[in-house]
């Protein structure tokens, strides 16, 4: 069984928010959680509370246990790309991409031998 949560149209670039996800995936809920809350980057935040939310998934709606959760599959897809202009020197423009990203973390129970 597989408990999953996303977050979709979120204002960070993909590419800043895969290193922060490069951080955690393959580590259980609890060590994830304090690596997460260290890192002085924007997307640990966001990413943290898809995690949160993926384990409050696991709890409430398949009955997992917390301490044996691990993080099986977690990436971050880019979103639309919203185009903005900022003005330049002459009378020309130029192009600033503002990314989004989709961001899915799924968590699995760990199997006992």
């Amino acid at each position: 069984m597989e408990a999953k949560a996303q977050a979709r149209f979120v204002r960070i670039a993909p590419r800043k928010a895969r290193i922060v996800m490069d951080l955690v995936r393959g580590k259980g809920v609890d060590e994830a959680l304090s690596i997460l809350n260290f890192t002085p980057k924007k997307g640990s935040e966001i990413i943290e509370r898809v995690l949160r939310s993926a384990i409050a998934n696991a709890e409430n709606n398949h009955d997992m246990s917390k301490d044996a959760l691990f993080i099986s599959r977690a990436y971050v897809d880019e979103g639309p790309t919203l185009r903005r202009f900022r003005p330049r020197a002459q009378g020309r423009a130029t192009r600033i991409r503002k990314r989004t990203s989709h961001i899915t973390v799924s968590l699995r129970e760990r199997e006992e031998d």
